[in-house]
């Protein structure tokens, strides 16, 4: 019998707000977009609300929450004023991820391990809310094992790595790091923890980690939002979602 999970579409709508904050005013609004996510088949709406509101604001996380009809999974920084603000809105699951001020998006995973209580702090009150606890970390053991140990309920596996090395036509390199994304993601899944990735995902780099058995949601922004301004959001969502679930057929069909 395969163990194959259900793969599941996660759209990040974070950069409608970006083009909406380079001019101010309302438009383009984020929420029409997870709207129209929704009608091409999306599972769930993923924002990153940062310190510095450089595209989601304050104002948009309560009509993703309340008025879309698919979870929300908050990207936040372990803050206590991003925990307070997550209390506040209760989404489906919040991710927590590392943030530096100047950087232009997140860059590699959050070290769990060296977090330790300053993150079970932020931890606690959100699961005792009903809040699932999403961590994005390295493909790494020790990062694996301290999530667990910490109460997470899922992880997201950086794949920026994995999409860079592709980019740059660097096969080993490619390799090498979708092996340590299968392994992680194995034992992940084998310490009970749900499986989830993102970072750098486009049509051409989809497929591999749609066929890992053990994935359970993809986390697609940037790309989509960009390919948008070619074919279509709906259109490329769509898109990505039969190119993902072809994959994962595939490898069901030879496991």
């Amino acid at each position: 019998m395969s163990d194959h999970k259900k793969l599941r579409l996660g759209v990040n709508i974070d950069h409608v707000a970006t083009i909406r904050n380079a001019r101010g005013g309302g438009l383009p609004d984020p929420v029409r977009a997870a709207e129209a996510a929704k009608r091409a088949g999306a599972d769930g709406i993923t924002a990153h609300l940062r310190e510095d509101r450089r595209h989601i604001g304050d104002d948009d996380i309560a009509p993703l929450a309340e008025n879309i009809g698919l979870p929300l999974n908050l990207e936040m920084a372990a803050t206590d004023e991003m925990c307070a603000i997550a209390l506040r809105h209760k989404p489906n699951a919040c991710c927590l991820v590392p943030e530096k001020r100047q950087e232009v998006t997140t860059e590699g995973g959050l070290d769990v391990r060296a977090a330790g209580n300053k993150l079970q702090y932020i931890i606690d009150p959100l699961k005792q809310a009903g809040i699932r606890i999403s961590l994005f970390i390295d493909p790494v053991a020790e990062q694996v094992e301290a999530a667990h140990k910490c109460g997470a309920d899922i992880v997201e596996l950086h794949t920026g790595t994995y999409c860079h090395a592709f980019h740059d036509g660097d096969e080993a390199r490619m390799n090498d790091e979708l092996a340590r994304l299968q392994q992680a993601a194995q034992m992940a899944d084998r310490l009970g923890l749900e499986v989830h990735a993102g970072h750098g995902l486009c049509f051409d780099t989809v497929g591999p980690i749609a066929a890992i058995p053990s994935m359970v949601e993809l986390n697609i922004g940037h790309f989509l939002i960009g390919e948008a301004i070619f074919i279509g959001l709906e259109a490329a969502i769509i898109k990505m979602r039969e190119l993902m679930q072809a994959a994962r057929a595939q490898a069901m069909a030879q496991s």
